[in-house]
């Protein structure tokens, strides 16, 4: 949100404003209320983007203009950290077979790799654009996006250009699965990542095309990635100055988690079957290792679904992502998220939107708080509170706040 003006705008009107900032709440108000540093009857000066002011409506300071919100909610933008939003097709069809039972393994990933690399930049880039502005429109402010659907070297430098037309968090994930050329040489394809791929991913001496590198550790699945194999990749995105993510123990216990928070992941993502070994190793990273839970998964695919409360009881730092991709959650819905969260995951209403804006922004390397100096990615509820996400799920009474004029 910004008008580049150089005028103070205050927001005033704001009958409940969610800072992230426990030095802005009342310090006497429950745990919820303080997690979140609410402020009710609250104002915001805005300049140029970035916060200038925040406290009681009563005690706002002039500005050059004001916007008055009606006695709605104001949160920080969602922070969308994993999606997979660059791919072409659809896999409508391997979603009604998993409602009448067929399991989810990792196979139609493929189908989409077909689709994408067929597809021209153009038509990507509109389906891109078409994407992000569904999300900005349901509250999202800053989103991740992985490659994956290219899987050759070309194809997946395509992918990131185009990611990073929209946002500068983009995520090499060129092991996602194994293609089917290399079917029978796994070996050859985890050489190509690690080697060709990588190398033109940091290339020119210039900024990487990709912030992290990314791997689906998943054993349980014939498509994806060992234990060994994942540790390659990482180990090798990160002598190449990349941060580390890993898609870790969807379908089955295995050794994502326990790698992630050996090698200093900024986030493992899915986390559906832990052992108790794997919540420990959690708890030693924290600070470090953000538990990334993508419960639109688990209702796209009949699985079980992760158990928020056991790891926020440990002490995990737990966030919430949609993982919008083709195949196990066409969703773009922070809110759809956050309602999963509260009705499935044993998660608050304040748990699930911390973790879908502080806690995500953290596994990011972002600060998202409404404080002084920090930048204006507010999201704006037809609601007077940040309970009515989970309490009116599947209603649209999120979006991404803009100034006028």
């Amino acid at each position: 949100m910004t008008d580049g003006t150089g005028r103070a705008t205050v927001l005033t009107g704001i009958r409940e404003l969610v800072t992230n900032d426990p030095a802005q709440g009342d310090l006497h108000a429950d745990a919820g209320d303080r997690l979140l540093g609410l402020v009710r009857d609250a104002a915001v000066v805005v300049r140029d983007g970035l916060v200038e002011w925040v406290g009681p409506a009563a005690h706002a300071p002039a500005a050059d203009g004001r916007h008055d919100l009606a006695g709605r909610a104001v949160v920080p933008g969602f922070v969308d950290s994993h999606t997979h939003l660059v791919f072409a097709g659809d896999r409508s069809a391997e979603f009604a077979a998993r409602m009448t039972g067929q399991t989810y393994d990792g196979g139609g990933i493929a189908v989409s790799v077909a689709a994408t690399r067929a597809a021209s930049d153009d038509e990507l880039r509109a389906l891109v654009a078409a994407r992000v502005g569904e999300m900005r429109a349901q509250g999202t402010t800053t989103v991740e996006i992985k490659t994956g659907y290219g899987l050759t070297v070309d194809d997946e430098l395509r992918t990131l250009r185009l990611a990073r037309e929209v946002t500068p968090h983009t995520t090499l994930l060129g092991a996602h699965v194994v293609p089917r050329e290399f079917a029978h040489d796994r070996g050859a394809y985890v050489d190509l990542v690690t080697g060709p791929m990588l190398d033109a991913v940091v290339a020119g001496g210039g900024p990487a095309l990709a912030e992290n590198v990314d791997v689906f550790c998943e054993p349980a699945s014939a498509h994806a990635f060992d234990g060994d194999e994942a540790r390659t990749v990482l180990e090798a995105g990160r002598r190449a100055g990349l941060a580390l993510r890993v898609h870790g123990n969807q379908l089955a216990p295995g050794p994502g988690v326990a790698l992630a928070c050996e090698l200093g992941a900024r986030s493992v993502d899915h986390c559906t079957f832990l052992t108790d070994a794997d919540v420990d190793a959690l708890v030693g990273a924290r600070g470090t290792t953000v538990a990334t839970l993508l419960p639109g998964v688990e209702f796209s695919t009949r699985s079980p679904y992760p158990d928020g409360r056991r790891l926020i009881d440990a002490g995990v730092d737990v966030a919430l992502a949609t993982d919008c991709n083709p195949g196990t959650c066409y969703s773009s819905s922070m809110p759809f998220v956050i309602a999963l969260a509260v009705r499935e995951m044993g998660m608050t209403p304040a748990e699930a939107l911390h973790a879908a804006t502080a806690v995500a922004a953290r596994s990011l390397g972002l600060d998202r708080r409404v404080a002084p100096g920090m930048p204006a990615e507010l999201a704006v509820l037809d609601a007077p509170s940040h309970l009515h996400l989970a309490y009116r799920a599947g209603v649209p009474i999120a979006s991404a706040l803009s100034l006028p004029g």
